[in-house]
């Protein structure tokens, strides 16, 4: 079984040293859906949610939580992100949100990808929990990553 790299020989947890590795461009793509129902769907689309803009208060959330990643979960390394985005698509039943991130860095950004659709999900449960307080944010998980040694890895 591999070991893992935040644990040091006492197991210990420890930040790794990535101050010997290579810069390179590194991308990830994360998703989350939030389940709604038909009704609050409705309000989004036709603007009638009175906090606000639900997606343009949701990206600005998303993208300001993937610059504070490393404030936000222990042992990840502060890193120079050159591009972020989220995107919002209606769903049967709900919002799926996609997030991604590119850095020319050291270390990966799949961390600041899927905070970025957490925090969006989040955001948008905010914006709508006066209207429906049984929304669920589910499904968070990386949908692909490419850089670094480990190469490309995409969710089947």
């Amino acid at each position: 079984m591999k070991s893992f790299s935040h644990l040091d020989k006492k197991g210990k947890a420890r930040m790794v040293d990535i101050s010997q590795k290579t810069a390179t461009l590194r991308f990830a793509k994360a998703e989350a859906t939030v389940k709604m129902s038909a009704a609050t769907v409705e309000k989004i689309k036709k603007s009638e949610i009175k906090k606000g803009n639900v997606f343009t208060t949701a990206k600005l959330a998303a993208i300001m939580s993937a610059k504070s990643t490393s404030n936000l979960i222990p042992l990840t390394h502060p890193i120079k992100i050159t591009y972020s985005d989220v995107k919002f698509l209606f769903t049967k039943n709900g919002i799926k949100i996609i997030s991604e991130v590119k850095v020319f860095d050291t270390t990966g950004c799949e961390m600041e990808a899927l905070t970025m659709a957490a925090v969006a999900g989040l955001t948008i449960y905010d914006m709508i929990k006066a209207v429906d307080r049984s929304a669920e944010i589910t499904d968070i998980w990386l949908l692909e990553k490419r850089g670094g040694k480990s190469g490309l890895w995409k969710r089947k």
